[in-house]
């Protein structure tokens, strides 16, 4: 499907980051006029992904958190937000609910959670070289 608008944001992987991610990834799938209720799902859904990345990734040490958006002409928004992190030994395992590595303050639901929130929802990783997880939701948009 053809591109119709591509943006990217790098930002340093810090707790204070997250919501301003989500503040700028809701922004700029403004321009498909979603529903109120496909930007809350966007917000959340990258709110997860980026605090992943603050908490399991770099471990909250210094590292940046990527994140490409692209809107195509169909209306579907492709977020992929990506750290260059530990990585991930076991995908299969940290998609399941409740696993974490963060201790017994982390819920572990945060891929169920991304999951829940897109229509797609596709995590590649290599330990010691980070994770990208790629967010797909299609746009209905506001009806007329």
């Amino acid at each position: 499907m053809k591109k119709i608008n591509h943006c990217k944001i790098t930002i340093p992987a810090k707790s204070v980051n997250e919501g301003y991610a989500r503040a700028a990834v809701a922004a700029f799938a403004a321009l498909a006029d979603p529903t109120l209720e496909e930007l809350s799902d966007i917000r959340t859904a990258v709110s997860e992904a980026v605090t992943n990345c603050i908490v399991h990734a770099y471990h909250e040490k210094a590292g940046l958190i990527y994140i490409d958006l692209t809107l195509t002409e169909d209306n579907t928004l492709k977020i992929r937000v990506k750290d260059k992190g530990c990585g991930i030994a076991d995908i299969a395992q940290a998609r399941q609910p409740l696993f974490t590595t963060a201790g017994e303050e982390r819920s572990g639901l945060g891929f169920t959670v991304m999951a829940s929130f897109s229509d797609k929802l596709a995590v590649r990783s290599a330990v010691g070289k980070g994770t990208t997880v790629t967010i797909t939701k299609r746009l209905q948009g506001r009806p007329a």
